[in-house]
């Protein structure tokens, strides 16, 4: 494919020059078109943009009507207009500085006999490659700002589509829970009433975390203090008669990821069900579930005041519980451990704020 033949516009007054220009350019592989005038060579610049028929200007300085840097600063105003090399037979170095200032390309100073072409012609092949690298630069920022953009409208609408997503798996997670809660209650032994309520809270703690999600800003963290207290009050209203009037919750605003949110609620919930059922064989007691961080890792403890050891086992009682809150306390890579120096039953769990690393799950279960 060949390259396009280049276009110079000459605007200058001395058509002897002109024609000098014109030849001694064309030799060199240009194209010349003259303008006698800074008025002719703004209205063909004008027509030209569009078409980018011009590719550089060579402004003499003195004309009459518009002189060169008038001329100069009008082809500075037009939008995407050639770059300018300004021509002068003056020596004085203010008017370059002036030049370059109003936005010239280049700056040269001429003869009458021509020998200055040779200089045009290395002024105006280094203003087409400024004007070239120029192009370049505007289209790549272009490109880098429609990019930006574009990512900035996917990532729009995938947050959107989260949050829709959350939103539905939480319509149904609390359908589930409310079907859970009416087999409950009318369920005629203690065992399926028990049964069906326990797998109502896990359901509901799985829940309360989507809900968290499509009603939050961020779709990636839950905070837990918040999720706590929407999870505890679930229980309050599950909970028959007033065996729950005494739960209470003290939690930091702590923020972690939607799966650890969700193993620290299913704990919860096992556990301060496990206090209902057992911790107070007469009634209703207090029921305290805090959380607290300390450096890197938190702090879970659910307490109660109740008989604590002293309680006997059920016979009915099929230790599901236990097994969940160990396999939601390994999900979290946490420690479990009972105070022994409290009356009643105090479980604390440790935890780091951000999930284990590979290699110190590894190690864990090579241990």
């Amino acid at each position: 494919m060949n390259q396009r033949t280049p276009t110079l516009l000459y605007i200058d007054d001395d058509e002897t020059l002109a024609r000098l220009v014109d030849r001694g350019l064309t030799r060199r592989g240009y194209k010349v078109v003259h303008a006698a005038s800074g008025e002719d060579g703004l209205e063909r610049i004008r027509r030209a943009v569009t078409e980018r028929s011009i590719d550089v200007v060579a402004l003499d300085q003195f004309m009459p009507g518009l002189d060169g840097l008038e001329t100069l600063e009008q082809i500075m105003a037009i939008p995407d207009a050639p770059p300018v090399v300004f021509v002068t037979a003056a020596q004085d170095s203010s008017i370059a500085v002036t030049a370059l200032k109003a936005g010239a390309a280049d700056y040269l100073v001429k003869d009458v006999k021509g020998d200055f072409i040779p200089l045009l012609h290395v002024a105006a092949e280094g203003a087409l490659r400024q004007a070239e690298l120029q192009r370049a630069r505007e289209e790549a920022e272009a490109e880098v700002h429609a990019s930006r953009d574009r990512y900035a409208a996917l990532a729009a609408e995938r947050e959107l589509l989260l949050r829709e997503v959350n939103h539905r798996v939480g319509n149904s997670l609390q359908i589930i829970a409310s079907l859970l809660h009416l087999q409950a209650s009318s369920a005629a032994q203690d065992e399926v009433k028990a049964a069906l309520t326990n797998a109502m809270g896990r359901v509901a703690a799985v829940a309360q975390v989507h809900r968290r999600l499509y009603t939050s800003q961020d779709l990636k963290s839950v905070v837990l203090n918040q999720y706590l207290d929407s999870l505890l009050e679930d229980l309050r209203r599950s909970a028959e008669g007033n065996r729950m009037s005494r739960l209470t919750l003290k939690a930091e605003p702590i923020e972690i990821d939607p799966d650890r949110a969700v193993a620290v609620g299913i704990i919860v919930n096992e556990l301060v069900m496990n206090a209902v059922k057992y911790a107070y064989p007469d009634g209703a007691g207090p029921i305290h579930v805090e959380l607290t961080s300390e450096g890197n890792d938190l702090m879970l403890s659910i307490t109660d005041d109740g008989v604590g050891d002293n309680v006997k086992a059920d016979p009915r009682s099929t230790g599901m519980g236990q097994r969940i809150v160990a396999a939601m306390a390994t999900k979290l890579d946490a420690s479990v451990t009972r105070d022994p120096a409290h009356t009643g039953t105090r479980v604390v769990l440790r935890f780091g704020r951000l999930p284990a690393s590979p290699d110190r799950t590894s190690s864990a279960a090579a241990s």
